[in-house]
């Protein structure tokens, strides 16, 4: 279909803009020539989408390991047009599909708050919602007012196919009343932001797997059609396979059975899917190992008190060092009071050393969870100064951008990750 002249004006204007931004040295140019061609043609996501097959991938956690999980197990359909850096509001939505306007389908990471009007523009066949917790307050909003947009926006498409994570009391609220739901047991270690039904206001009950609202009857956690353990998978019509992954932690099995889920919803073959997910390494630098002179560096990324809680128990406490890098800039979160929602009580026996530009902050968090540190506010000083060996580095958003510019020039070489199955 031949594109309107003003949707082909503003792709040859966001071409130059990246082709300006890269020969300036200022980046890949993909976000700028989203802006740009945004502007000439407020039109153009609801153009470039129309006719593909979509699935978007949303939740506070977790949506850019899911979405590339989603992209490989989709592949054997035909080609998938995918970010490969997270962007996931308009503009990086808009590169995207910019880039790749051939491929028959696209699997999209989106930001919790631009759902409702990215789905307006994309019309998906599949919505995954992972979990829904508190992220940078001062920038996102309250949690239960997301909750409810979600739901708004789910309303407004009945025919998607929404997978959803019944063990997140908020998720299940935003899919509740969808007609064509796929409910996935993934996992929900964090429930400080559910304790209330967000229907009703009542508490939630919780008995062991299950949880059921005081304040209706009905809104209970629902049966999944799929789930997983710690060796396998499983899915409708008796489906069983081992699930074996190249990314560590409990919460990513959970992000990899949604992402089969939504492939299958697709038409995607059950098996074939779940070896797809199982080739899933780093995602933009998310658990990346690089050896970086005497050390092998590994990084993990955690953004909120959730993110921190999962990535604090995919450290591997056999590590000859450990360093937490915390920023307060705006796309962190300029309020860092979440900082003592982590239990950071679980490196009392391990040496810590925090950096970042709020590592002072960060250090009087770990004196009061009684961990011994040493502060270091710049991140690669504070990998120098580890001994020998391997350094695990937990970083919050920017300070982990940072690091991955300055191991690059650094020359730090990448190490393959092997596959297992925690």
């Amino acid at each position: 279909m031949r594109l309107p002249l003003r949707t082909r004006t503003a792709l040859a204007a966001a071409a130059s803009a990246r082709w300006a931004s890269r020969a300036a040295g200022r980046g890949k140019g993909s976000m700028i020539g989203g802006l740009v061609a945004e502007k000439i043609d407020p039109n153009i996501m609801s153009r470039l989408a129309a006719g593909r097959r979509t699935v978007l991938v949303t939740g506070t956690n977790g949506k850019s390991t899911t979405t590339r999980m989603t992209a490989a197990a989709l592949a054997g359909l035909g080609q998938v047009a995918t970010q490969p850096d997270g962007a996931n509001m308009d503009a990086g939505i808009i590169a995207t599909l910019s880039l790749d306007r051939v491929a028959p389908i696209a699997a999209l990471e989106v930001d919790e708050l631009h759902v409702p009007h990215v789905s307006d523009n994309t019309n998906p066949e599949v919505l995954v919602l992972l979990n829904l917790s508190r992220d940078q307050l001062d920038r996102v909003g309250e949690i239960n007012h997301i909750e409810r947009r979600l739901r708004e926006g789910i309303e407004r498409h009945p025919e998607t196919v929404v997978v959803a994570n019944c063990d997140d009391v908020l998720v299940t609220s935003a899919a509740y009343d969808a007609p064509r739901v796929i409910w996935v047991a993934a996992g929900a270690s964090w429930v400080g932001d559910s304790v209330s039904c967000p229907r009703t206001g009542e508490p939630i009950v919780r008995r062991d797997d299950d949880w059921y609202s005081t304040g209706d009857e009905h809104f209970r956690r629902p049966t999944p059609q799929w789930w997983f353990d710690d060796e396998n998978i499983y899915g409708p019509h008796g489906f069983q396979a081992p699930l074996t992954l190249s990314v560590p932690g409990r919460a990513n099995r959970g992000n990899a059975t949604q992402a089969v889920a939504a492939a299958v919803a697709m038409g995607a073959d059950p098996a074939a899917a779940v070896a797809a997910v199982g080739t899933v390494g780093e995602v933009a630098g998310r658990y990346g190992s690089f050896q970086l002179g005497r050390h092998r560096v590994r990084t993990l990324l955690a953004k909120n008190p959730a993110g921190w809680q999962e990535a604090l128990a995919m450290i591997d406490t056999d590590a000859d060092s450990l360093v937490i890098a915390v920023n307060g800039q705006v796309p962190d979160g300029e309020d860092l009071s979440w900082l003592w929602d982590v239990r950071f009580e679980a490196f009392e026996t391990m040496q810590v050393i925090a950096a970042g530009e709020r590592a002072a902050d960060l250090g009087v968090r770990l004196l009061y969870a009684g961990a011994e540190h040493t502060t270091i506010e710049d991140t690669m000083a504070a990998i120098e100064s580890c001994p020998p060996g391997r350094v695990e580095v937990l970083a919050n958003y920017t300070a982990f951008r940072d690091l991955g510019i300055a191991l690059e020039r650094a020359g730090a070489a990448p190490v393959p990750t092997s596959r297992s199955q925690s």
